[in-house]
């Protein structure tokens, strides 16, 4: 700060020279010291400048409502939305959520060191900080083909680029506890930065090792016990409410008093429909304060908390010298927001944005489906029996069966026949390797038709289910046709796509239109595809490949069987 900067800081604080801007008359969330105060806010070149009477330049009257810090998404993957960061700002700055901490994993696994670029560029845009967490595991395991591969030279490259404050979720704990080389220099990289941690179930000395390597945060917890472990250990939790995953309600009853401030918030993933119509950090609040949590400790684990534990200076709070991020509230019962400043300017009002920003699209992040070219005979499942190993898909989970049991065989191969058998199939389509996986699912329940998409958790490779072989063909063509996106075909013709022309997994067009898309393709999806309806047909396809989570899962190498840890063929032999 230059010296005529603080000069005229300190006698704006005394009260001696008007500030450009006071809020006035406002009931103060104090989250140092849990208070609720009366008064003005003084707000001057984008910082608070004092609290107290104040006049200024320019005066909002507040008339008696509440005034809290900025929200801090703690951890979020920007790419769950179906939108450019750009996009995405325009529906959570709304809510209240003026930082995020993102971790740019799906658009690193499509698009490597250039997808972490391109969300920090385009996220420049907007009135909203974004710190990025670079990806910790591209690919997440050696099980699929993915975009890219970032070992440490390459993310040594991108530590000092714009508000990138340290590493991303370390998915791979076995390669922690295990010492792996290339885990360890990672780790190094980020030895005097923040490092998230991903290990659902680690207990005990594994637990130990893991936090003894750095590991600082948690975002995967689901039962208190896993909660209290990672406490005691000096960890962080953050406490998840997203679109698939819904843990803040499982595990709230396990923060009191004297834990209240090891504790964050977060969404993780949040898919369009649920930011538009649930809210953002704002819902998780909410749900805390429904679940007993004081209205000033809820808040106080969206500002102060994460802004402590990421090191982010001069934010989450409401005091002189803090960032002039904040947030106007009605009440604190339904926590309606009616105002957003950030840097001490407007940015939103009664739930709309008041910015705009230009389409940010370089060429580099288009074009992202290649593959070879792709026949029937490619995507045959050789039966050495009639007995077949099934992904069987298990509604609300993202864990799948195992299932053994006869299906119809036509001269050595599966063949279709009028049951709940379906083929799926993922297509390496990052660098045409011709890489194909092709296996069997039950309990889509989908008739008549094929629903393919390039969104395929983490390596986003191309995915398709369907009860033919003709409309899979064209369903790979279709997202060949649209560079990436989702579509629905039956009985030989395409009946709607979304293209997603960033990477194949984001749109710059407004969320608000992608949802509306989005939203008729699943209604035509449960009407005339006949999709179980107690699953989301988009969501659950694109976990359908991620071969951490168990039972079965399929890759572009093959299906695999998680608690084997190694591949298996689709028919059985036992």
């Amino acid at each position: 700060m230059f010296k005529e900067q603080l000069k005229d800081l300190i006698i704006k604080a005394k009260g001696a020279k008007n500030s450009e801007l006071v809020l006035k008359n406002a009931n103060i969330i104090n989250v140092f010291s849990g208070e609720i105060i009366k008064g003005d806010v003084a707000i001057d070149n984008g910082k608070i400048v004092g609290i107290g009477e104040y006049k200024g330049e320019n005066e909002i009257d507040l008339e008696g409502k509440y005034l809290s810090p900025g929200f801090i998404d703690s951890h979020v993957h920007i790419e769950s939305s179906m939108s450019s960061p750009s996009q995405f700002a325009k529906v959570i700055v709304p809510r209240g959520v003026t930082t995020i901490i993102a971790d740019p994993h799906e658009i690193a696994n499509v698009k490597g060191v250039e997808g972490i670029k391109y969300i920090i560029e385009d996220s420049k845009n907007v009135p909203l900080d974004v710190q990025v967490m670079l990806p910790s595991c591209v690919p997440s395991t050696n099980f699929e083909n993915a975009g890219a591969i970032l070992e440490a030279k390459e993310l040594k490259d991108l530590i000092d680029e714009d508000n990138v404050i340290g590493l991303g979720e370390m998915m791979n704990y076995p390669g922690v506890i295990g010492v792996d080389d290339n885990i360890l220099d990672k780790l190094i990289l980020f030895n005097d930065k923040i490092i998230d941690g991903h290990g659902p179930m680690i207990s005990d000395k594994d637990l130990n090792a893991y936090v003894a390597a750095g590991i600082k945060t948690e975002h995967e917890c689901s039962t208190i016990e896993e909660v209290i472990d990672r406490i005691r250990l000096g960890m962080y939790v953050l406490l998840r409410e997203g679109s698939a995953a819904r843990d803040l309600r499982n595990i709230i009853h396990g923060v009191n008093k004297d834990n209240l401030r090891r504790f964050l918030l977060c969404t993780d993933d949040k898919h369009p429909d649920d930011l538009i119509n649930e809210g953002s950090i704002d819902f998780n609040i909410k749900l805390a304060i429904k679940f007993g949590i004081n209205p000033v400790d809820a808040i106080r684990m969206a500002t102060l908390n994460p802004s402590e534990c990421y090191g982010l200076k001069n934010k989450g709070a409401i005091a002189p010298g803090y960032m002039a991020d904040l947030v106007v509230i009605d009440n604190l019962d339904d926590l309606n927001i009616l105002k957003v400043f950030k840097s001490g300017k407007l940015v939103a009002e009664d739930n709309k944005a008041l910015f705009d920003s230009a389409i940010y699209l370089p060429e580099n992040m288009t074009e992202s489906v290649k593959i070879k070219d792709i026949r029937i005979e490619d995507i045959q499942i050789p039966m050495k029996t009639n007995k077949a190993n099934i992904i069987g898909v298990i509604e609300d989970s993202l864990v799948t069966d195992r299932i053994v049991k006869k299906v119809n065989t036509v001269d050595g191969y599966f063949g279709f026949s009028n049951d709940d058998i379906l083929k799926l199939v993922v297509i390496e389509r990052h660098l045409a390797t011709g890489n194909i996986g092709v296996g069997l699912i039950e309990n889509f329940k989908l008739k008549n038709g094929a629903i393919g998409s390039t969104v395929g958790h983490d390596s986003h490779n191309i995915i398709i289910i369907g009860d033919n072989d003709e409309d899979i063909l064209i369903a790979i063509e279709e997202l060949k046709r649209i560079g990436g996106g989702l579509t629905l075909v039956s009985k030989g013709e395409v009946l709607k796509s979304l293209p997603l022309e960033i990477g194949g997994i984001m749109t710059s067009k407004p969320i608000e239109e992608t949802n509306s898309t989005l939203k008729e393709m699943i209604k035509i999806s449960y009407d005339e595809l006949k999709v179980n309806k107690n699953i989301d047909p988009f969501m659950t396809l694109a976990f359908m490949a991620l071969p951490v989570i168990p039972k079965l899962k399929l890759t572009d190498m093959g299906l695999f069987d998680v608690e084997k840890f190694d591949f298996i063929e689709s028919y059985n032999e036992d």
